[in-house]
């Protein structure tokens, strides 16, 4: 703040100042009685002189000295302060004047007068006129006296006379009667108690007045000095601390004032009593004395007021300003926030669906921003009030309201723009949206016009007079000039919607070519019905079977040329309508292309529009709900049961909607004029997807959480705010709806891409979209176990899980236990995993909705490196047994379809075909390094590079192995090697435990994981002869001679081929085909055998688990809509 914005006012203050200054030193410098009758009021009690208020002829002031016996006893220092307070009290005037005293010693004696007399004298302290001495009135005393008095006469020569007096009318002839009090013959009316009393009270007075004008002087000595703040806080403190300083002085005078009126009714008391009673000399003296404190008082607390009203305008209008140049750094800071955001509405749109929304986001984006315009015009107004209350820092309030001003036109004009732009962009696209729905429409209508019944006249004629109703009615939603609309909105075209623009002219020209190429082939179509018929020449073979040719016969037989000419217009005609029905196919099958693009388009625009309505749907739950609840002005209205749950009511939708906002929703419409390609879209951001399985694991607390306070009013206020119809719970379905969404509109697209390119893209996207649908769905249940104490994270991924029956058959277990397990099952839901299979027992589901999903209490694990399967258990279809520990424990689980069962045991035997392939793999790496590191000896006969060509043969034919981790077999691999005994793939005998003829087989590494039958050893692996055998690998491909076969499939040999290959039949579907050796069992397949697979590399025990997420085929599941 520069002095020159405050001269005005620091001058008015200053004056004001210096007015009560004056006021409180005229009071300040004021004589004080140095003594007051408060510090002497036992001295002044005792009454040994008084002054009654008598004055002398001349005015001069009356001292009596009564007679008091004890006067000799007084001491000397209360002596001396008695009488310097009498001489104190009389004005300055009077005092000048010279005092008389009147010593009354009647019934003294002499030497007590003397002693009296030389005493006073010698003590007085102000200036004597005359002392008059009532002389003892006893005759020996008064005769004493006179002697005395005549020969001590030098002792009582003093500078003012002293006059011995015999009795009372003598002095009267000195002091008029009226001067004196009642034991002098006076009539003066005097109590000693009285005016001791008053003066006390008008000294008090006094003091308390002196002290009020000091107090006063100080704090406006403070209040000049103060210096003003520069912020608000600050100022306020200094006005609020002036402000409690002023009421406590101005309280001090009150009282004082207070105090001050009623000593002066005291003292004015008798006169008011008795009007008519004379009033002495000292008694007006206090009145005057009292009523001039008062007035002093009431001119010092006047001045004082009027200053302060100054002082407190000035810091009024500080705390004024200061608070308006707060306002105004926050205003223009939040413009400035505003201005740069509206400047970034650059976007322009690039459809009609994306620039209604720039549109509302402009339209919200100015609603909120409305709260600041509003306060920065509300602050500019503030500054005119206060530049027309004549502030005194009008040179600085004047500028701000201007610019404020400016910022808000400025900000209005600039969003007025934009959406100007907006607005001509909304036309733009308005255009070109008609413009492509008239091309759409028109390659529809000519893609469903049926070819065939334009081959007639009447079909003709028919689709072209709806080809021309079609051009008629939309002639008004066709772009006429492309120059002209380029011209006409250049202000808002870019490089991209340039070309926008052009694409669109340009399909909208190319389908008004395909309109004139329609038009014209129906109109040759119309015009070569009507033509007349023309006369044909007979065959050729006629003209031999005619027994009678006839003249004109005749001449044509005659021209050699005429039947060759018949000849060749015969073959020329075939061939003509031959390449007409090509014409008409080809014809047909681009229609049908136009029509399957139309469709295309539409599925696409669905999959744009729908994505659109989403991202919104999200961001108005984000801003409308979640954000409200942090919201200061909402949280009376919030619950104490969602107060710090946010998190849990949204979980991650914010997540979600930046994905899609800022991620997957430009990327889709990129694809907007190849939506055949939109599969590559959803494979690149497919790991983002994942961010679904965590909201769908949330929604049971969120949907806890919304049942709990779906009363909430600060849910249906914030409902009543954004307008919707329906309530919280539906909008947080939204994502769950969404991901399911997907997979159908990716099935539509793919039903009308199948000969596009981007068909395998789209098929695989829908098998990625479907396969997050089953990990949301199975997640879902693997969050449901409890009990479990290790962590679900190191099972592995989760390949499947289901409810079964099963029965427990442990070698080692009681007799009665095993009979009673047979006929006894058990409701388990199983959870297999990589690395190991969970068996839980479902609970009942209780709550709604999303609280209804079912627990499951963990019962036991079994690790898959110690696990072994039969795939089939006689009698029962749906049967298969998974044991463990070489048949140690051996659960038979019945599933709940045999298909379920099929799914189960390929994906358990693919587990175990991996984690063998792993063990083989090691071991050839081991043999490997041992083989390269230790030369083996050569075998009789054989010489070293044999010997190494056979191992390296062998490496080969192992990488070929059937059980490859993919599970496919080459066309023609060798056949297969036979194992070495306790490994790889080994026949086992006929087992007590095993059911019939099953013969179990297994992948163990060690003897420890084989089955019973194994441990008794096993016959020498079969060789294949012709027969039924089963296919144990998992899928063979067709090929050129193949036969396509999955596992578990029985097939019948006919006939061994070469390279390991055999002829094969399926029994089923009759196909015939080759079959690699090394896919099939030795086993017959007509015995019913089961194959046992087991994989362990160690001696069996307990894994580490592993956790993730798989389908399954039977039990219900939470997220039952996932599956579309």
């Amino acid at each position: 703040m520069t002095l020159s914005l405050v001269s005005l006012l620091s001058r008015d203050v200053t004056a004001l100042w210096l007015l009560l200054k004056a006021s409180t030193d005229e009071i300040m410098h004021q004589d004080i009685v140095p003594l007051c009758a408060a510090d002497i009021q036992d001295q002044l009690k005792k009454r040994f002189a008084y002054l009654s208020g008598g004055r002398g002829q001349d005015g001069s002031p009356v001292i009596t000295f009564p007679d008091y016996p004890a006067f000799s006893e007084i001491p000397d220092k209360e002596f001396q302060s008695v009488m310097t307070y009498l001489t104190s009290i009389p004005s300055l005037q009077d005092a000048g004047v010279g005092f008389i005293l009147v010593i009354d010693r009647r019934r003294d004696k002499w030497t007590s007068v003397k002693a009296s007399v030389l005493r006073i004298a010698a003590s007085f302290p102000a200036n004597l006129q005359l002392v008059l001495v009532l002389r003892p009135t006893g005759f020996f005393q008064r005769t004493l006296s006179d002697i005395a008095f005549k020969f001590n006469r030098d002792d009582f020569k003093m500078k003012v006379p002293v006059i011995m007096l015999g009795s009372v009318p003598e002095l009267h002839g000195h002091i008029d009667r009226s001067q004196l009090t009642e034991d002098l013959g006076g009539t003066l009316d005097y109590c000693h108690t009285r005016w001791l009393c008053h003066r006390t009270a008008i000294e008090s007075f006094a003091l308390m007045v002196k002290r009020t004008a000091q107090a006063l002087q100080a704090f406006g000595t403070e209040l000049a000095e103060t210096e003003l703040p520069n912020d608000a806080p600050s100022t306020r403190a200094v006005l609020c601390a002036h402000t409690e300083k002023r009421d406590r002085a101005k309280e001090d005078m009150r009282l004082a004032l207070e105090e001050g009126r009623g000593v002066l009714e005291s003292v004015s008391a008798p006169l008011a009593q008795d009007p008519e009673r004379s009033v002495n000399q000292d008694q007006l003296d206090n009145q005057s004395t009292v009523q001039r404190l008062l007035a002093q008082l009431s001119e010092t607390e006047a001045a004082f007021d009027e200053f302060w009203a100054k002082h407190q305008q000035k810091l009024e209008q500080c705390l004024q300003l200061r608070h308006f140049e707060q306002g105004f750094r926050e205003v223009t800071a939040t413009l400035d926030v505003v201005s740069q955001k509206v400047a970034a509405f650059t976007d322009v749109g690039n459809s009609l669906a994306h620039v209604q929304h720039l549109l509302r986001d402009l339209a919200g984006f100015e609603e909120k921003s409305r709260a600041a315009v509003d306060r920065a015009r509300a602050l500019c107004l503030d500054g005119e009030r206060l530049i027309e209350d004549k502030h005194y820092a009008v040179d600085s309030i004047l500028p701000k309201c201007e610019e404020l001003r400016q910022l808000c036109d400025a900000f209005a004009a600039e969003v007025g723009r934009r959406r100007g732009r907006l607005g001509r962009s909304l036309e733009l696209h308005g255009l070109l949206e008609a413009s492509m729905r008239w091309s759409d429409e028109g390659i529809y209508l000519l893609a469903s016009q049926p070819v065939d019944k334009c081959q007639s006249q009447d079909g003709a004629e028919a689709a072209l007079q709806e080809i021309e109703r079609f051009l008629e009615t939309g002639a008004e939603s066709k772009i006429q000039e492309l120059p002209q609309i380029l011209q006409d909105y250049e202000s808002i075209l870019n490089q991209d919607l340039t070309e926008h623009v052009r694409k669109v002219f340009q399909k909208q020209a190319s389908t008004e070519e395909m309109f004139r190429r329609r038009q014209a082939s129906l109109r040759k179509l119309a015009a070569k019905q009507t033509r007349p018929v023309q006369p044909v020449a007979p065959r050729p073979e006629a003209l031999t079977k005619s027994p009678c040719p006839s003249p004109g016969i005749r001449r044509g037989s005659e021209n050699p040329s005429s039947e060759g000419s018949a000849l060749r217009r015969g073959p020329y005609r075939r061939a003509k309508s031959e390449m007409s029905g090509r014409q008409g196919r080809s014809s047909s099958a681009g229609d049908e292309e136009e029509s399957l693009a139309v469709l295309r388009r539409h599925v696409m625009n669905e999959l744009l529009d729908t994505e659109r309505a989403y991202v919104e749907e999200l961001l108005c739950v984000l801003e409308g709900y979640a954000a409200e609840m942090d919201n200061p002005l909402m949280t009376h209205l919030i619950s104490t049961d969602l107060h710090n749950k946010k998190d849990v009511l949204f979980g991650n939708m914010e997540e979600i909607y930046h994905f899609h906002n800022r991620i997957f929703l430009r990327e889709l419409e990129t694809y907007a004029d190849c939506p055949e390609l939109v599969g590559r879209c959803f494979l690149e951001r497919m790991e983002d997807f994942q961010i679904y399985e965590k909201y769908c694991q949330n929604k049971p607390r969120s949907e806890s959480l919304w049942r709990q306070c779906s009363d909430c009013p600060f849910f249906q206020e914030c409902q009543r705010k954004l307008d919707h119809k329906l309530s919280l719970d539906s909008y947080l379905l939204k994502p769950v709806q969404r991901i399911t969404k997907y997979q159908l509109l990716l099935k539509e697209m793919l039903k009308y891409s199948r000969s596009c390119e981007g068909a395998e893209g789209l098929q695989e996207a829908l098998s990625s979209i479907l396969g997050i649908l089953k990990a949301v769905n199975d997640s879902m249940h693997l969050i449901a176990i409890t009990g479990y104490d290790g962590n679900l994270g190191d099972l592995g991924r989760l390949l499947m899980q289901g409810s079964f029956s099963v029965w427990t058959d442990h070698k080692r277990g009681h007799t009665k236990v095993k009979e009673l397990a047979r006929f006894k099952p058990m409701q388990r839901h199983l959870f297999l995993h990589e690395k190991a299979v969970l068996f839980c027992k479902r609970r009942e589901e209780s709550g709604e909705g999303y609280e209804k999903a079912p627990s499951y209490s963990y019962k036991q694990s079994l690790n898959m490196t110690a696990v072994g399967i039969t795939e089939n258990v006689k009698g029962d279809a749906k049967k298969f047994e998974i044991w463990y520990n070489s048949r140690e424990e051996v659960y038979i689980v019945q599933a709940p379809t045999p298909e379920i069962k099929a799914a189960w045991v390929g994906e358990i035997r693919k587990v175990l075909t991996s984690q063998l392939q792993a063990c083989r793999d090691a071991s050839q790496h081991r043999a490997l390094e041992q083989s390269q590191s230790l030369p083996l000896p050569a075998a009789p006969g054989s010489s070293p590079s044999r010997g190494t060509a056979r191992n390296i043969k062998k490496l080969e034919e192992r990488k070929t192995d059937p059980l490859s981790p993919d599970g496919y077999v080459s066309a023609a691999p060798p056949p297969p090697k036979a194992p070495e005994k306790g490994r790889g793939w080994n026949k086992t005998s006929h087992s007590p435990e095993a059911p019939g003829d099953d013969a179990d087989w297994s992948s163990a590494e060690e003897p420890v994981n084989s089955s019973d039958a194994e441990e008794d050893g096993g016959d020498p692996p079969k060789k294949l002869v012709p027969g039924r055998r089963t296919v144990v690998v998992g899928h063979v491909e067709a090929g050129p001679g193949v036969l396509a076969v999955r596992s578990g499939d029985v097939v019948e040999l006919v006939r061994e081929g070469q390279e390991g290959l055999w002829f094969a039949r399926d029994p089923g579907s009759g196909k015939e085909g080759w079959v690699p050796a090394s896919s099939l069992s030795p086993h017959l397949g007509k015995s019913s055998s089961a194959q046992c697979l087991s994989s362990s590399e160690s001696s069996p025990g307990s894994a580490v688990l592993s956790h993730s997420s798989s389908c399954s085929e039977s039990g219900q599941a939470p997220f039952t809509e996932l599956q579309g």
